[in-house]
């Protein structure tokens, strides 16, 4: 209980403070991932501040939740079905420096709570990141770092690379690991997307699913390939709409080591998703 009040107490603080900022967003999403057994539900919403302290000093603060409900067929998966229902909140701070005209420092760290049910401390994980994010010219950078990351299901530390070019006032595109990207915007209430990114995550179970199995983590990863697009339908307002396909998904039970407990073989399946932004 006072875990999940020091929670929403981080959470009310960031919604509060972004007044006071700069720019700042609010979002809220909702996810369907449906497999030939398996379906995927996830909502969430996030809050997010941008203050930019002084020409070479930037602070973004990210703050989110999300529900993940998990849908089985009867059969093959009936002793699994209290596996339904995860949760996961985080808190993400990122710091940017100017180091120079061509280069800035990205500095990121994001404590998180991952679980089942039951919060409880040792469903606690911190990842973060670094970058250097080098300017070659007025339309093109190249950014590279490193990350502990848990796009592939786990946390693990994983490269990051990037090379972004804007190729007219029209078309951005954005080419690298994790993430890659190409947009474009024929005016400015719409934006169409292609985008192609590796992401995943992971919750701590409350207890053994079964004994034989001693499993102690779920753990869901795959490579998303999607079409967006975003309407911004007044002035601060955005509506977002996403459908593609998720290839590689793998959807298993862990023991404490990472060790493959159990794996439903869920195959491959599409993604469909909805959301709406405040932006300001």
């Amino acid at each position: 209980m006072r875990i999940r009040l020091l929670i929403c107490s981080v959470f009310t603080i960031s919604f509060y403070s972004m007044k006071a900022q700069e720019t700042f967003l609010a979002s809220v999403n909702l996810k369907t991932e449906p497999t030939d057994k398996i379906d995927f539900n996830e909502s969430s919403v996030l809050v997010s501040f941008n203050k930019k302290i002084n020409a070479k000093n930037q602070l973004i603060n990210t703050t989110g939740y999300s529900k993940l409900n998990v849908n089985y067929e009867l059969y093959p998966f009936s002793g699994y079905e209290d596996l339904d229902h995860f949760s996961q909140f985080q808190n993400r701070v990122d710091y940017l420096f100017q180091a120079s005209d061509k280069t800035k420092l990205k500095f990121s760290a994001t404590p998180m709570f991952s679980f089942q049910e039951n919060l409880d401390l040792s469903d606690f994980t911190l990842l973060g990141s670094f970058e250097i994010i080098r300017q070659l010219n007025a339309n093109a950078n190249i950014t590279m770092g490193a990350a502990r990351s848990t796009v592939f299901g786990t946390p693990k530390f994983i490269p990051l690379l990037a090379i972004n070019y804007i190729l007219n006032e029209k078309i951005r595109v954005s080419a690298g690991f994790p993430d890659s990207n190409i947009s474009y915007s024929n005016n400015l209430r719409n934006k169409f997307s292609l985008t192609n990114s590796f992401n995943g995550s992971f919750y701590y179970l409350d207890k053994k699913s079964d004994e034989n199995y001693n499993a102690s983590k779920m753990s869901l990863s795959q490579m998303t390939t999607a079409f967006e697009y975003e309407r911004n339908v007044d002035t601060n307002w955005f509506l977002n709409f996403r459908v593609g396909y998720d290839f590689n998904k793998k959807y298993k039970l862990t023991d404490s080591q990472d060790h493959t407990a159990y794996n439903f073989n869920t195959g491959n399946g599409g993604i469909f998703s909805i959301g709406i932004k405040y932006k300001q």
